[in-house]
Formats: C-alpha cells, sequence, structure tokens
C-alpha cells in the first residue's frame, strides 16, 4: 500500500522521535475535559495547549539549550563514527516550542496538496475496513503527532529541530537520532531519496503497474532511515550509560529493550486509543527497522548496515519482516494488472488509487479483523497482492467524500490453498462488521468457493480459485465478474514480476499501510518508538 498510502505523505521532518526507551517518563492528564479527537468538525484542544495528557516536564532553560547545543558536535562526530558516514558540513539546529511544532502541524495538514492526498487515503483505509467510517483522520493524527513527536530532522531546511520540553536526560540520544537523518541526508539527499514517486493518480495501464513494481519503495525505505537511527539512538544510550565502547552489535538485547517497550503505550492515552492501522504505521519503521538493521549489522557489518542500505536498499516490506530474504536477494513477487480503463470507463468509473498490499498490509488486515496469532501464522504464506480503487464519476461532492461513492477491487495470492481459504473466511467474517444491512445472495453464486452479499454501497463478491483470492466491494456483480476475468486472466502468463525501484514513474506510489508509514516516519522521532 502507498506511501502515505491513502494520500497522507506530510513531510514535516524525518525521524519524529518518541520519549527515550529505557528512561522513565512521567505523564499527568490534563485538568480540562479532553475533547475526542474524533469529533467530527473539531480541532482538539491538545493543539492549542499542549497534549492532551501532557509530560509533566519542566521546559528546557536557555543554559540547559546552549550546554546541549554546545555538544552537538561531539554527538555529531559520535555518530559519524557508529555509522561511517561522513560529515560534509555543519548541522543546522534549534529548540522549538509546543506552541511552535503545533503551528508547523497544522500548516502541513492545512496544504492543498497534504489536505487532499489525506482525504484520498481516509477513504480507501475506510473501504478495506481498516478505519471505521465515523473516524475522522485529520483531527485525530493531530493529537497523536503532537503527543508522540520528540525531535525532527528537517530535510529541506537542513535543519535538526529539539523540542525544548523534552527533559534533558533524554535529550542528547534523540539528538544521535536525528543526526543520524541529517548524515544520511548529506550521503543520499533523503528528500529525493525518501519519495522518489510524482503526486499524481495513474491515467493507463503503464503508469498502473509502473508504480505497482514500486509500490513499496517508500515504507522500506522509512524503515531503513529509522532502523539506522534506532541503531545509533541504542549505541549512545549504551555509551552514556556506563557501557564503554559497546554497541547494539555487542549487546544485542538492548534491540529486544526496545523493541519491546514500543508496545507499551500506557504513557500515550492517544496512541492507546488509536486504531490499529495507526499504531502500527507509527510503530513499524522503528521496531521492524531496527530488526532489520540489526540483521544486517549481525551480517555484513557497518558498511552493510549503513552505506550498503542506502546504495541498495530493500524494495518490499517483506524483506524487512524477513532480513534473511533481503539478505539472500529473494524479492517480493509482484503481481500484473491488465488494462481495466476502459471497463471502468463505460461502467462510469474513474481511476482513483492503485497499488501493492504487501505482506505488512496483509500481517496488519488480519491481526485487525483475525487476532494477533492468526495474523503472526497466516502473514508469511502472502505470495502477493494488488489492488485498485475507482471513483464513480457521476458522484456529487457529497457522495465523493464518503465510501459508497467507491469501487475497490482486491486479488491476492498465497503459498499454498489453505491459506487463501483462511484469508478468505477472515475477510468474510468481517463484512458484517463493515456494512450495516448485508445479505448473502446464495442464488448468484456459482459455487462453493463463491460468496455474493448485497450492500448499501453495492456488491461484495468473495471468490477463491485454488491459492488465489479475489475480492470485489462497490462494483455490480456483472462489472466485478467481468474484471475478475480480466485481471486473473493477466497473471501467471511470463516470468513472475519482482518489486523494484528502478526509475521514479508517474501516479502515486501506494501501499495501504505504507502511507501512513511515511508520513509518520517524516515527521519526526516519536516517543512510541523510543521506549
Amino acid at each position: 500500500m502507498r506511501k502515505w498510502g491513502w494520500g497522507l505523505v506530510v513531510m514535516l521532518g524525518v525521524g519524529a522521535v518518541w520519549a527515550q526507551p529505557m528512561l522513565a517518563q512521567s505523564t499527568s492528564k490534563s485538568e480540562s475535559k479532553p475533547v475526542p479527537a474524533t469529533t467530527p468538525g473539531v480541532t482538539p484542544p491538545v493543539l492549542e495547549q499542549g497534549q492532551e495528557t501532557v509530560e509533566n516536564n519542566p521546559l528546557l532553560t536557555s543554559k540547559q539549550e546552549v550546554e546541549l547545543m554546545a555538544d552537538e558536535q561531539n554527538i555529531l562526530k559520535f555518530v559519524s563514527n557508529d555509522t561511517q558516514y561522513e560529515i560534509k558540513h555543519p548541522v543546522k539546529s534549534l529548540f522549538l516550542s509546543r506552541e511552535q511544532v503545533n503551528k508547523e502541524l497544522r500548516e502541513k495538514f492545512d496544504e492543498d496538496k497534504g489536505n487532499k492526498r489525506m482525504q484520498r487515503s481516509e477513504l480507501v483505509l475506510k473501504k478495506f475496513g481498516l478505519l471505521d467510517q465515523d473516524f475522522h483522520l485529520r483531527p485525530f493524527l493531530l493529537s497523536l503527532l503532537t503527543e508522540q513527536i520528540a525531535g525532527f530532522y528537517d530535510n529541506k531546511k537542513k535543519t535538526m529541530n529539539l523540542l525544548n520540553w523534552v527533559k534533558i536526560d533524554e535529550q542528547k540520544p534523540v539528538m544521535a537520532h536525528e543526526l543520524t537523518h541529517a548524515l544520511q541526508d548529506q550521503y543520499v539527499d533523503l528528500e529525493k531519496w525518501q519519495d522518489p514517486e510524482p503526486e499524481s493518480v495513474a491515467k493507463n495501464v503503464n503508469e498502473d503497474n509502473l508504480h505497482i513494481r514500486t509500490d513499496e519503495a517508500g515504507t522500506v525505505r522509512e524503515a531503513v532511515l529509522e532502523g539506522q537511527a534506532m541503531v545509533t539512538f541504542a549505541d549512545k544510550l549504551l555509551s552514556d550509560n556506563g557501557f564503554g565502547n559497546k554497541t547494539l552489535k555487542d549487546v544485542p538485547e538492548i534491540a529486544e529493550k526496545l523493541i519491546s517497550g514500543a508496545g507499551d503505550m500506557g504513557d500515550s492515552p492517544v496512541l492507546a486509543r488509536a486504531p490499529l492501522v495507526l499504531q502500527q504505521s507509527l510503530l513499524f519503521p522503528y521496531t521492524s527497522g531496527l530488526a532489520f538493521e540489526q540483521a544486517a549489522l549481525k551480517a555484513g557489518g557497518t558498511e552493510r548496515a549503513f552505506k550498503g542500505m542506502l546504495n541498495s536498499p530493500p524494495d518490499s516490506t517483506m524483506e524487512i519482516l524477513h532480513p534473511q530474504k533481503y539478505l539472500n536477494h529473494v524479492s517480493a513477487p509482484v503481481m500484473l494488472l491488465p488494462d481495466i480503463h476502459p471497463t471502468l470507463k463505460a461502467a462510469g468509473y474513474e481511476p482513483y488509487d492503485v497499488g501493492v498490499m504487501g505482506e505488512l498490509d496483509v500481517r496488519m488486515t488480519v491481526e485487525l479483523f483475525g487476532g494477533k496469532p492468526l495474523a503472526e501464522a497466516l502473514a508469511p504464506a502472502w505470495d502477493g497482492g494488488i489492488y485498485y480503487a475507482a471513483q464513480k464519476s457521476a458522484a456529487s461532492e457529497a457522495d465523493k467524500a464518503t465510501t459508497a461513492s467507491i469501487g475497490m477491487m482486491y486479488l491476492s495470492r498465497w503459498k499454498n490453498e489453505d491459506s487463501a481459504r483462511s484469508f478468505m473466511r477472515v475477510f468474510e467474517e468481517e463484512l458484517p462488521r463493515q456494512y450495516n444491512g448485508l445479505k448473502r445472495r446464495n442464488a448468484d453464486e456459482t459455487s462453493d468457493n463463491e460468496r455474493v452479499f448485497s450492500t448499501r454501497e453495492g456488491d461484495v463478491l468473495l471468490v477463491q480459485h485454488g491459492d488465489t483470492i479475489w475480492v470485489s466491494e462497490g462494483f455490480d456483480l456483472a462489472i466485478a465478474r467481468k474484471l475478475e476475468a480480466q485481471v486473473e486472466g493477466a497473471q501467471g502468463s511470463g516470468p513472475m514480476r519482482t518489486a523494484g525501484m528502478k526509475e521514479p514513474g508517474p501516479g502515486i506510489s501506494h501501499e495501504l499501510m505504507g502511507g501512513l508509514v511515511g508520513m509518520f516516519a517524516e515527521m519526526g522521532v516519536m516517543k512510541a518508538g523510543l521506549k
């Protein structure tokens, strides 16, 4: 799924940091009654006064800020030595207040491009059932980011931004994290490297398949960047806590503590009540990125884990989740989308969204619909997946803001028929929660491997053909069957393609969850990732 998948690529900066992993954090609830972040049309007061749950930390004094800035060069040298990235020029840095950060967040969210991408993302996530229909993404994201950001590197202004409310003893490891991004930027130019795809909806079959092939590039690159910064974060913690010259490679259990600590949301009330897709999107670059980088360090040392990774990054979330596949040069399979544009146009639809549903997306979807044990067992059996969303051309502006205007198709391949059957069962069991008034139409089903339903948003068709699952939601049954024949018929002819980021092509790079991953990572280092 696309990077800021559903259009949520808001680029404030790289590596939003959370609070420190191994340092205690104290929080106290605001005296005023909090306004739910999901209230329609409401901008949570958290953005005017701070977080809905505010860390009970005193602001840094001017003297403390000066002392921290004076230590920046020493920390930059530490990071350079730790990563082997050369220092090509000094890094600008400054301290921001909570009000300044809130102002920047609002401005980024209000930009026309970012707003449209967010709306697009929200609709597709809702169509997949990953967000509830009455969930309001923008106000919740503003509250969540306000709670979580602990620092960020702005790759446009080439500036490290530190926050004056973060505890004094947490500032130096956060600086190490953000200075890692600064040196990454000096090595590859992050503004181009992070998000290479242009901003337009794919209009033809060539554009569709170009960005399907490169779809997860943005998500996995964020995991690499944050994973590297988490390594230096951990190494700085070890250095500051009496471990001498030992690093994460010498004390691997530190990574386990950081990864397991990220699941503790006791002091992050906004994150704790966030939908699963937002929780996992925020945590993935830190937890899975760190595990991936740790495996690379063990296999090839610093050169392979840092410069080598920016020179030859992974292409799929499958490789991040299974580092040995990347290390053994095993690429993710990519399915082919035929030219369905004439069929959709004749049916009254226009292009809206297209992309890959990768292993990360599948794992998160199955966990949401069927629970974590099933997700952990089933996701590794994923063997490819693509989706396409189209919007009714004649829909009113009001209708275009709802999922009722969207038709969505999704084809997934699995390593065996049993896994495919399990995934179809998970999808089917979720439908009654997703659609009010769902009615099964047994008379329209052509086999035991098919399910047909009526909903208030149109027909739903689920079909298993051996190791593949076809899903259509919103399209009339006749159109759904025609699209199924076209898309399934295009698979298996010629050699299996694999994911790869060669040349940036037209169209938006889409991964369902990836768009969220990109937005969170680009906003700065998040507290939850540093626990």
